[in-house]
């Protein structure tokens, strides 16, 4: 028995395995729990046929949907279709089952970006709609006139001497701040909020995760205010990493900070000094285009800074990491680093006993 399964957690999706996904669940004494309930095919440059792209997502999907069904908690950090599906999408007959649930979900209403706006939206009406209820029923005024900006609390990224990429940094720096400012003002402030802990008639309960402790059987979950989903100001959003303690053990489950690019969400986990965290690595098949050489260092100094400095039982390195055959060798120094400190850093697949489809195809 490894690891991970003498802490009741089992790896049940990753890129590893073929198809997007970051999908863990946690057994614990009172029920399971199961964190990004999502799926997505991989993308057009993957090397594998189409057709084949969307067997592996739909398998994905009814693995996922067995542990929703037998789960008494569902986690989702954020509104991308690789971490949630819609409540009635159908795989072989059977809709994604939430009924009854107790659904722990990023804070709908604000750190959010315009498209998981629309997605929370659609998902939680899809979901109201199954048991007979409306969306319509738990709306509210906006509860906040203005928000604080996060870029400000990242002392140590703002303090760092970016070289020849200053002038450019910063002007990327200020068109993010007036991104965020017209999030704000069209969305968080103007527009009608969902109502906080609803119940719905078959029993499923709906609660925000941002910022709160969850206290379930022998876990206690610990879902951390919202991070960016990349870079400051990443256009994708805001995510909620979650941090899982059980048996005095700490696990760090990063969602989607892409490495993490930002210094001092790694200096964050660093200071949990988790025994184990899963990790999702920097998304090497979007460099140079989508990704510079600035952002990719970011992600690998980060992670070996978390290193160097927690030393954990265990790394599973994987999600946007497994998308392209050159990956290991983008990454090499993080792999170099583990192995000087000891440290088990593997990709999900390989847990498993199986080598990633990327390095296989």
């Amino acid at each position: 028995m490894g690891l991970l399964e003498k802490l009741g957690v089992k790896l049940l999706w990753f890129d590893s395995m073929g198809a997007k996904s970051s999908s863990i669940r946690l057994d614990t004494s009172i029920g399971g729990i199961t964190i990004d309930p999502g799926a997505a095919a991989m993308q057009p440059s993957y090397p594998l046929p189409t057709v084949e792209k969307k067997t592996l997502r739909e398998r994905a999907i009814k693995r996922i949907e067995s542990s929703c069904r037998a789960s008494r908690v569902i986690i989702i950090t954020h509104y991308h279709y690789d971490h949630h599906v819609l409540p009635d999408g159908i795989i072989d007959g059977r809709a994604m089952y939430l009924g009854g649930k107790t659904l722990i979900l990023k804070n709908p209403n604000y750190y959010i970006n315009e498209s998981q706006w629309v997605r929370v939206r659609l998902f939680l009406a899809k979901l109201m709609s199954i048991t007979g209820d409306d969306i319509s029923n738990h709306l509210e005024e906006p509860m906040g006139s203005t928000f604080p900006d996060p870029v400000e609390c990242l002392t140590y990224a703002m303090k760092r001497n970016f070289g020849d990429y200053t002038s450019r940094r910063l002007e990327l720096l200020e068109k993010g701040r007036k991104w965020f400012k017209r999030l704000m003002e069209k969305l968080w402030t103007s527009k009608h909020w969902i109502k906080d802990d609803i119940t719905l008639g078959d029993g499923t309960r709906i609660v925000w995760g941002d910022g709160k402790k969850f206290e379930i059987g022998n876990a206690t979950i610990e879902i951390l205010n919202p991070w960016f989903h990349g870079i400051e100001y990443d256009r994708t959003g805001w995510i909620t990493p979650i941090i899982i303690v059980k048996n005095n053990w700490k696990i760090f489950y990063t969602s989607d900070v892409m490495g993490p690019q930002i210094e001092d969400y790694a200096y964050s986990i660093v200071d949990v000094k988790p025994d184990i965290i899963i990790a999702d690595g920097p998304p090497t098949y979007l460099f140079p285009y989508m990704m510079n050489k600035v952002n990719l260092e970011r992600a690998i100094n980060n992670m070996v800074c978390i290193i160097e400095n927690v030393q954990p039982k265990l790394i599973i390195y994987d999600h946007h990491l497994l998308r392209e055959r050159r990956w290991r060798e983008k990454v090499k120094l993080v792999f170099q680093t583990a192995q000087r400190y000891g440290v088990k850093l593997i990709t999900a697949s390989e847990y498993m006993g199986i080598p990633p489809l990327i390095d296989r195809i």
